[in-house]
């Protein structure tokens, strides 16, 4: 990984998901990794000296900064962080009665609040934590689950109002945070990715009408994924891409 260096430090939030297990797997597989620290939140099964795990909900302002003090290191200072995947997300929830909506009658503006919390200001809020880590010389790369719903210029179908709004309102502040971060870390590299319709409890009950070949392993999106953060640097900065790394329009 060109991007990486010899005993890089990554951070994967949201690991107990599909695509972050499989994200983590791979750098384990790595033997330049220096360390992975994962985040959930349920616990996450530590089985390798190289993994730190810690248990939060990030969507929330306690979780996030005791996310920010467990990454200083001894003397309080702030550990550098080489690569950050955000790997949560929020399309429905049964237990609250959010769902993808099919027409303006089903808007609901709790369910809107509530995808916007997470899908868009909690990853924005997130670098906002992790800033200390982040800026300097290092090489850091960010990248942050998007989805090509939330490209305007894509959108030939309508629905899915609130996800689609989220997602467009997440990719805006990724490319406003790249920018900032350029100035205070000129090696930085922020990314919005589309991993495509992958196979998991996000996507499941929308699977039906997905083509075979459509459908992706975890395994394979990680896979990918990896495979851009080699070869996107910071030129490539705040840019929206997709799982065969082709740029989406906006």
């Amino acid at each position: 990984m060109d991007r990486l260096p010899d005993g890089y430090h990554a951070l994967i939030i949201g690991g107990n998901g599909g695509i972050g297990r499989a994200v983590v797997d791979r750098l384990l597989a790595d033997p330049r990794l220096g360390r992975v620290t994962v985040v959930s939140r349920i616990p996450f099964e530590t089985f390798s000296s190289r993994l730190e795990a810690i248990e939060g909900d990030v969507t929330t302002p306690q979780g996030r900064a005791e996310l920010g003090r467990a990454l200083h290191g001894p003397g309080g200072h702030a550990v550098p962080l080489h690569l950050v995947v955000n790997a949560i997300g929020l399309l429905h929830d049964d237990a609250n009665n959010i769902q993808p909506e099919k027409r303006l009658e089903d808007l609901d503006e709790a369910a809107l609040m509530e995808l916007f919390r997470v899908n868009a200001a909690t990853p924005a809020l997130m670098i906002q934590a992790l800033l200390p880590h982040l800026k300097g010389s290092h090489p850091t790369t960010v990248v942050s689950l998007s989805a090509r719903v939330g490209s305007i210029g894509d959108n030939g179908l309508g629905g899915w109002y609130a996800y689609r709004a989220s997602k467009a309102a997440h990719n805006m502040l990724m490319k406003t945070a790249a920018i900032e971060l350029k100035r205070l870390n000129p090696q930085s590299c922020v990314l919005s990715f589309h991993p495509g319709t992958t196979d998991s409890s996000l996507s499941r009950p929308f699977q039906a009408r997905v083509p075979a070949n459509k459908l992706f392993t975890a395994d394979f999106v990680a896979e990918q994924l990896m495979s851009m953060v080699q070869q996107r640097g910071p030129a490539d900065s705040g840019g929206f891409f997709d799982w065969a790394n082709e740029a989406i329009p906006w």
